[in-house]
């Protein structure tokens, strides 16, 4: 087994269309943040990255695509999430609130609830979140 398939795989969304987005701007270096909802580490029981974590990003195939490394971390209140992270996770943001407005549609969407276990979720100002800079480490 490759080495970068011991490590855990850190996925952008959900497989399909989005995935395919976003991981096309992490693979062209376009995409060198994220964010996630703290709710949704804690849902999962998983602990929240660390500067120096490793992971492997698989396209929707399944397939290891890159192994990134996370370079900062910052746990902040939704509201408080800064123009240039918004800008460096490369979805052709210029404006927060227009980031705003795509992750707050990702994060009431279905598929986040149902992951959540909770159909009435919902995030506002205060909603806690994790925001990742990170680097690519290797193209696979």
């Amino acid at each position: 087994m490759p080495a970068h398939e011991s490590l855990p795989p850190f996925e952008f969304a959900y497989p399909g269309p989005l995935r395919d987005r976003l991981v096309a701007a992490v693979l062209s270096g376009a995409k060198t943040t994220t964010t996630g909802l703290v709710a949704d580490y804690e849902h999962a029981g998983d602990p929240l990255p660390r500067a120096g974590d490793r992971y492997r990003v698989p396209g929707s195939d399944g397939r290891s695509v890159a192994v990134i490394e996370v370079t900062d971390v910052r746990v902040l209140r939704l509201a408080d999430v800064d123009l240039r992270h918004a800008v460096d996770e490369g979805e052709g943001h210029g404006t927060v609130a227009g980031w705003r407005a795509d992750h707050d549609g990702f994060w009431h969407g279905p598929k986040m609830r149902e992951a959540l276990g909770d159909p009435a979720f919902t995030v506002g100002d205060d909603t806690m979140v994790v925001a990742e800079r990170f680097r690519i480490v290797e193209r696979l």
